[in-house]
């Protein structure tokens, strides 16, 4: 399968890419323009989730690239960005999906859990087999999820057992196992645990009248006494530095979302402005309709640049958590102004599903929020320049 550069992608850092991946990422892109745009616009006014392209996103290896239990072949975390990139710019909820079950849920597990864990999950989830979801986010705690969490984990032999609630939590109304973060009632650290969804005690409610990612099947998650056994405990998070160790890792991969989201957003004015005749002509004829366009490509290709730098400092072991706090920040806010720039460009058509640009523009106010606020990952980065934490 040939491997077309992007248009979006002006200055080319695809071609930092070694052949096999490019190979793979030409490979993901034709499913997700074959089976996967046909059926996003339906799936997003409906609130449906396309659960059919589950098991071949895993064929393809969506979840699987990042861990040494089950990644195809050596791949760079630029690659890895690729991916997320090319998943966001056709569909934000579906790239919503992976980034929790191989990001987060997947993620905790190669990051937490032991090698048996690993073993005997990372597979599973990997080929799309079982899906996961990520429970740390409560309906009281959110930014302050460090200090602020209430669900609660009480040793009981060789068991635990949890007690309270989550919110926002993707993908668990069809997950197959949930990790829940909570904190120990014995000595108040945070611990991560690997929870059936068909255990006793557990209900996930669906999360309605959302404006923005749709498709993605967000939950309420009530934990009365449910009863987790000590191997289902992650064996390797004994503290929210644990916890954090995940989120550095997919704060960096939202960025990249955010950079496919804009890409998508941009794609679809670009396509736009050539086809709609307006005063005797193309629209993207006219200074000011080339102005949007040139801006929201300068925004792409500056937010390019700073997650594929994030992404190659992750391979080199010397990303920290400002750096991806910067990027999340800054990719997240220049995607903002870049859609709003180009749904500006459809005029009334900007506001129907019909051209794509509608779900891009509000699927953006979610990918601005989640994986950190900017306000939060603003404070992060400054306590990096100044030493001072401003949290409180």
């Amino acid at each position: 399968m040939t491997f077309e550069p992007l248009g979006s992608d002006f200055f080319g850092y695809e071609n930092l890419l070694r052949p096999e991946e490019k190979a793979a990422l030409a490979r993901i892109r034709d499913y997700l323009e074959s089976d996967v745009r046909p059926v996003v616009n339906g799936c997003w006014e409906r609130a449906e989730f396309p659960t059919e392209i589950i098991k071949p996103l895993g064929a393809l290896g969506a979840y699987s690239f990042g861990w040494e239990e089950t990644r195809p072949f050596e791949n760079s975390a630029v690659f890895r960005g690729f991916v997320a990139l090319e998943l966001a710019r056709v569909d934000a909820s579906v790239a919503t999906f992976v980034g929790v079950q191989n990001g987060l849920a997947a993620g905790s597990i190669a990051a937490c859990g032991s090698a048996t864990q690993r073993a005997h999950w990372l597979p599973r989830l990997a080929s799309g087999d079982i899906v996961g979801a990520f429970a740390l986010t409560e309906p009281l705690s959110g930014s302050d999820s460090a200090q602020g969490l209430r669900t609660t984990a009480t040793r009981d032999g060789d068991s635990w057992v949890l007690n309270g609630a989550k919110r926002w939590i993707g993908n668990a109304t069809f997950s197959d196992i949930t990790i829940v973060w909570a904190k120990d009632t014995a000595d108040g650290a945070v611990k991560g645990f690997i929870v059936p969804t068909d255990t006793a005690g557990y209900t996930a409610t669906k999360i309605e009248g959302k404006i923005s990612l749709r498709s993605v099947q967000n939950a309420d998650i009530t934990l009365e006494n449910v009863r987790v056994s000590e191997q289902n405990r992650l064996q390797e998070a004994n503290s929210f530095r644990d916890t954090a160790r995940v989120l550095r890792f997919t704060r960096a991969e939202v960025s990249w979302a955010a950079v496919g989201l804009a890409m998508g957003a941009y794609e679809a004015a670009a396509a736009y402005a050539a086809e709609r005749v307006q005063f005797g002509k193309p629209i993207g004829g006219h200074q000011l309709v080339q102005d949007l366009l040139v801006k929201s490509l300068g925004n792409i290709t500056a937010s390019l640049g700073m997650v594929v730098r994030v992404s190659q400092m992750l391979d080199e072991g010397t990303q920290r958590d400002e750096h991806s706090a910067l990027a999340k920040s800054y990719t997240t806010s220049r995607m903002r102004e870049t859609v709003a720039w180009c749904r500006e460009l459809f005029g009334g058509n900007g506001i129907v599903l019909d051209y794509d640009i509608a779900r891009f523009f509000s699927d953006a106010e979610a990918i601005y929020s989640y994986e950190g606020t900017q306000e939060m990952n603003t404070l992060i980065v400054g306590r990096s320049i100044t030493g001072l934490a401003a949290f409180v």
